[in-house]
């Protein structure tokens, strides 16, 4: 999460949309950075609202908007199942590489989820209710140059996004039935990720 007070901007870091190339460009710009431990770093909406919102805005000098970015969903599980098939995580509860991307959807669907697909929600982090983001403005991931333009704007400064943190090459479908299943589960993240700015 990376907080810009001059802008009255916080950028919060959704897990695997370009969170970790943001920050490698706007850290070293934002007055308050919080970029460890992960549970730091990605801080959902909820708890920024309920520990830092007041904090930040105690001198009266005008609200804070959030902004964040949010990926197709399917595609976002696509990100977790090739990020959690690295090499080096194999044997433990986390890894993924033995299963197809249909496979880690399944095991995502599950109550209770197993170690490797439990992942969280993205409509969750931005504490989205009846298909409406908590946060001021929200950006597609697949068209995140509209979010380059509105901070290179806001903060005043070029901004060129390396590839950082990229996971691994793998590819992957869903089968029709899984992928049903997927949009009436995740439909909160669906609607939310269909009227994010693109």
């Amino acid at each position: 999460m990376l907080i810009f007070p001059k802008a009255r901007l916080v950028l919060l870091a959704v897990p695997k949309t370009a969170s970790s190339a943001l920050e490698n460009v706007l850290a070293p710009h934002a007055e308050i950075a919080l970029t460890a431990p992960p549970r730091m770093k990605h801080m959902p909406l909820r708890r920024f609202e309920r520990h830092f919102r007041h904090l930040l805005e105690e001198e009266k000098s005008g609200r804070y908007e959030t902004v964040a970015v949010i990926r197709n969903p399917e595609s976002w599980l696509a990100s977790w199942w090739r990020y959690r098939s690295r090499p080096e995580i194999a044997g433990r509860p986390q890894y993924a590489g033995e299963l197809d991307f249909d496979d880690f959807v399944r095991d995502y669907l599950r109550e209770p989820q197993p170690e490797h697909a439990r992942v969280g929600s993205q409509a969750r982090f931005l504490d989205a209710r009846q298909g409406k983001a908590g946060v001021d403005h929200l950006f597609r991931y697949e068209t995140l140059e509209r979010l380059v333009d509105f901070l290179a704007e806001r903060l005043g400064m070029e901004i060129s996004l390396p590839n950082v943190n990229a996971s691994p090459p793998r590819t992957g479908r869903l089968s029709p039935e899984t992928a049903a299943c997927l949009r009436t589960a995740l439909q909160p993240d669906f609607e939310l990720w269909e009227k994010a700015l693109h």
